[in-house]
């Protein structure tokens, strides 16, 4: 495929955190939230450089060995050229929003600005909170920067100068103990509300730290931050077990070698050349004079001193009257499919299920695959005392969730001490499917209870990320559930899926079938239409495929949060193609295909994006939602979202990112449209119906 009809992802992954930039820039936000945005966005760009930007530098590494050139030297001017471009606009709307939260009486203030009053109360903070956990690094030429640095940390770079004599040093800010922000008692108006950042009450009292060990004319204080490759590799010692390899990897992580760094624009230049040195910075990396604060993704966290109306009013999370309307979540089940759409939903269902099943005197079995999980997670203490009740339970751990590897280790030794059949997956494929089966013992049978997601078991990201949950006692799914589990312990095995859309295994067969199908009515004059939810679209096989669909007449409309490699608006190309992105209060996470497929209305909820990564090389799982209503239920709400007037951008060949029009519409925000809905389907009353009433 030409490259002109294909975006590379890592520039659509910037614009797509061009979009997280522009909640913090509209002003319809309310401006707690915009300052939680610039977190977000600071937090993405944080994640970017560790792998895209690290994943880049390699590649570039690599073809400079085999004399080779595949266009990724252009590619880092573009992607360091777009980055520059959005630091700027970071940098502006940070002024501007500091100005807009003083109007709300709201000050963000500096060393330099505080009264008298606050001065006395700052150094006695430093004194009794700070202090003791500051321990200054003298840089000499035995020190190993690259070897001490933290990715997570901001520190301090402190130019100690006495006559012509000049003593570095380097501070941590140890906000691992502390809050970033810190809220200054009132000082007269007790409306006027003032925060100052942890960074600066130590730039205020750097001469109570120094003082009687160093003699200076001056002292200052520059903010740097540093950037690794998040990459690892994994020693292929036979006798040394994943979990092992997997502690070491992290540890190579942490000494990892930079790929961004970001220091204070007012830093001395002979300053700037010295770290740099010793950071081992090379052309290839991204060295970035920036603002005097950095880790702005702490920003997410900003507290709300003032009003309420500051941030946006709460939407509470919804009782599920199919689960509400029995004892037990088993006869709930038993009664019908039930569907789940987080965070409108509470996640309580979830653990409940797990929660009832661990001493439930039917159940014989639980098998679940985590990827990521809460650091307190009331459903792994569940899957624990399932197996403290005689309960077979098998967890499979994905060591290799990309910073959640250090997490995942600990839960997999916590489990496997208590008795758990704990499984690292497959050694080639990340497993990243959103499965739990649990087996009962009823009349003498083996029945299956199924769940069967787009998002992880984690308990604090169901608040924020939008998830689709199917709970299903179809046998037939069930008992494929449980040949993909098989197929994890047993990869060498082949299993066939009528049900189940399952990678490596049958994914872009079925996925090609579909939109073929769709294809070849549209030849034959009839209706066709396909409708995709994805996080990330990148796979050139599949959007070749759409081009040739949207060729034949099909009617495509896609919902893309983050990458997306197709080109909107070539001619002849994608003319029946139209593109949104939604970014609001919650993150888009869910993957939903709906196809018309001649009237029957072919929908499916799954874990896997249109990445080939997810397409051929991780364990992944798509189900069809088979009841009628839910899968009216997944329609509307699909349509809900493309009527969406407020918060949807257009996607187009030059990344633009313009919101829809509204026009003469009504103002439609679909993420608080999508909680009326649901909550009024949720209203309906359900008869109670108790054990004997269960067919």
């Amino acid at each position: 495929m030409s490259d002109s009809l294909y975006i590379e992802k890592e520039l659509s992954w910037l614009s797509f955190n061009q979009r997280v930039l522009q909640e913090a820039q509209d002003h319809s936000v309310p401006i707690i939230e915009r300052v939680r945005f610039l977190g977000i966005f600071s937090n993405n760009q944080d994640e970017f450089y560790k792998v895209r930007v690290a994943a880049l530098k390699r590649r570039i590494i690599l073809n400079e060995l085999k004399s080779k050139d595949d266009g990724s030297i252009q590619l880092l001017n573009d992607v360091q050229a777009k980055l520059a471009e959005l630091q700027q606009d970071f940098d502006d709307t940070y002024r501007e929003i500091i100005l807009t939260l003083a109007r709300r009486n709201i000050f963000l203030i500096n060393e330099d600005q505080l009264s008298d009053n606050h001065q006395n109360w700052v150094r006695k903070y430093f004194k009794d909170k700070v202090l003791r956990h500051i321990t200054p690094i003298v840089l000499t030429k035995r020190t190993d920067l690259v070897r001490f640095l933290k990715d997570e940390y901001t520190y301090l770079a402190v130019e100690v100068k006495k006559a012509d004599k000049e003593s570095h040093l380097l501070i941590e800010i140890p906000t691992d103990s502390l809050p970033r922000f810190v809220v200054l008692p009132p000082d007269g108006s007790k409306t006027r509300k003032t925060l100052i950042i942890l960074d600066n009450i130590i730039r205020f009292c750097l001469d109570d730290l120094l003082r009687g060990f160093y003699e200076y004319d001056s002292v200052a204080a520059y903010s740097i931050k540093m950037t690794r490759d998040a990459e690892y590799d994994l020693t292929d010692e036979v006798d040394q077990g994943l979990l092992e390899k997997m502690s070491e990897g992290i540890k190579q992580r942490l000494t990892a070698e930079p790929v961004r760094f970001v220091y204070d624009r007012e830093m001395p230049n002979s300053m700037v050349k010295r770290l740099s040195k010793m950071l081992h910075i090379s052309k290839l990396d991204h060295s970035v004079s920036g603002s005097r604060y950095h880790n702005f993704k702490d920003f997410i966290g900003f507290p709300n001193v003032g009003r309420k109306y500051l941030e946006n009013p709460k939407l509470p999370a919804l009782n599920c009257r199919d689960f509400d309307s029995f004892d037990t979540v088993f006869n709930a089940i038993s009664a019908r499919d039930i569907l789940l759409y987080y965070p409108y939903h509470k996640f309580r269902y979830i653990s409940e299920f797990v929660r009832q099943a661990s001493f439930d005197p039917k159940v014989t079995s639980i098998k679940i695959n985590i990827y990521r999980v809460a650091k307190k997670s009331h459903l792994m203490n569940s899957l624990i005392d399932a197996a403290n009740n005689g309960k077979r339970v098998t967890v499979v751990i994905e060591l290799r969730a990309r910073f959640d590897e250090g997490a995942n280790i600990g839960w997999a030794q916590m489990l496997t001490d208590a008795g758990v059949k704990v499984v690292f997956g497959v050694p080639s494929l990340k497993v990243h499917s959103k499965l739990l089966l649990v087996t009962r013992k009823e009349d003498d049978q083996r029945v299956y209870y199924s769940h069967i997601g787009t998002g992880n078991f984690h308990e604090k990201t169901a608040k924020i990320y939008t998830d689709f949950a199917l709970f299903t006692k179809n046998q037939e799914i069930g008992q494929e559930v449980e040949n993909v589990f098989r197929f994890i312990q047993q990869p060498y095995r082949r299993f066939k899926f009528q049900h189940l859309i399952v990678s490596p295994n049958d994914t872009r067969r079925r996925l090609f079938s579909l939109i073929d199908y769709e294809i070849n009515q549209a030849n034959a004059g009839n209706p066709a239409a396909i409708t995709i939810k994805v996080n990330n679209l990148v796979d050139k096989g599949v959007v070749t495929r759409l081009y040739a669909a949207s060729k034949a007449g099909v009617k495509i409309r896609m919902i893309i949060r983050g990458m997306c490699s197709l080109v909107p608006g070539l001619e002849g190309n994608n003319d029946n193609i139209k593109i949104i992105s939604i970014v609001d209060r919650f993150l888009e996470h869910p993957r939903v295909f709906h196809f018309h497929h001649s009237g029957e209305d072919q929908v499916y909820i799954a874990s896997f994006d249109w990445m080939t990564r997810n397409i051929e090389e991780r364990v992944e799982v798509g189900v069809p939602i088979y009841n009628d209503e839910l899968k009216q239920r997944v329609i509307d709400l699909l349509d809900l979202q493309f009527a969406d007037t407020t918060k949807a951008r257009i996607i187009d060949a030059k990344q633009q990112n313009q919101y829809v029009q509204r026009g003469n519409r009504r103002k439609i925000r679909s993420q608080v449209w999508t909680h009326d809905y649901l909550k009024a389907i949720e209203s309906k009353p359900r008869r109670k119906v108790v054990e004997e009433d269960n067919p």
